[in-house]
């Protein structure tokens, strides 16, 4: 019988190959430089929420605030006066976060429960609700009597990405565990309330926050392709163990591209600084990102 068909074993076709984005879209941020006078609430978080006010007319997704700006950094009124978080200074904030429909992270002095303090963080949601409450880790040796160290982690999912808070020295270098844990536990986004302090005699001419500052955040963001984002105050210190040195802004937005944006350098750079990042896109997962950082050069093994 003569053979009308011949039948093959079909070839597997290989899938299509997925182009994978270099980002999956931007976050405008604005790093709000605030003048934070030292035991001076009210007028602090009203410049607060007039910033928030402003990054929302610059149709900002994300404002972000400097550290302990309720009574400043280690100001020693903060011992007797310090608020619980939710309470009366949290609201201001989270009321303007709902007021002008957009995410809020500010620093904060929280007194807890057991009447401790904390240098604390939080994360507002457009809403106007706490989705993520921060305690600092890696505190200087002079803070410790005004806080005490924070015990938790937390990355949260947005529609703006992933996002993990942290403060200040938590991104040092002998701090930066800190951000690798955060950048394992997924974060797109590692966004840092600071009081960045220099001695009165410092200048523009002196900046010294290439080694403190930059080098620390290039190391996570070029690692793990990361966004790290710090804000910070402006102004004169009065009060506390710092008395007579300043705040001079300089705030910074790295990614594994470099530097994307950055504050004036100054004591009175109060300042709104606008910057469009991109939301990278990080693929790998659990043990995948310790093949990746193996394919870097990072190595485990190893003391420094």
């Amino acid at each position: 019988m003569a053979t009308l068909f011949t039948f093959r074993k079909p070839v597997p076709v290989p899938p299509a190959p997925v182009a994978v984005p270099a980002s999956l879209g931007t976050m405008r941020i604005g790093m709000g430089q605030l003048l934070v006078e030292g035991g001076e609430p009210a007028r602090n978080l009203a410049r607060a929420v007039e910033q928030i006010a402003a990054a929302a007319a610059q149709q900002c997704d994300l404002v972000l605030l400097p550290e302990t700006l309720d009574f400043a950094w280690t100001h020693p009124s903060a011992l007797y006066e310090a608020q619980p978080i939710p309470g009366p200074f949290s609201d201001q904030l989270c009321q303007a976060a709902a007021l002008h429909g957009l995410y809020v992270c500010a620093g904060l002095t929280e007194r807890a429960a057991d009447g401790r303090n904390y240098n604390a963080a939080i994360l507002i949601d457009p809403q106007g609700t706490i989705i993520l409450k921060y305690h600092k880790i890696n505190l200087l040796d002079i803070e410790q009597p005004f806080y005490a160290v924070g015990q938790t982690l937390n990355v949260v999912d947005t529609p703006l990405g992933k996002i993990g808070v942290n403060i200040c020295a938590d991104n040092y270098l002998d701090g930066l565990p800190i951000g690798h844990t955060l950048a394992r536990m997924g974060a797109e986004f590692i966004i840092a309330p600071s009081s960045w302090t220099v001695d009165y005699s410092i200048t523009e001419e002196h900046d010294p926050y290439e080694e403190k500052w930059v080098r620390p955040f290039s190391i996570l963001a070029k690692l793990y392709n990361v966004v790290v984002v710090s804000t910070t105050s402006v102004g004169y210190i009065v009060g506390g163990p710092y008395e007579g040195k300043k705040s001079v802004g300089c705030s910074l937005a790295v990614d594994a591209q470099g530097i994307q944006a950055q504050g004036a350098f100054n004591e009175f750079a109060g300042q709104l600084v606008v910057a469009d990042l991109n939301r990278p896109n990080r693929t790998e997962k659990g043990t995948d990102i310790g093949l990746m950082l193996q394919r870097k050069g990072f190595r485990f093994d190893q003391l420094p």
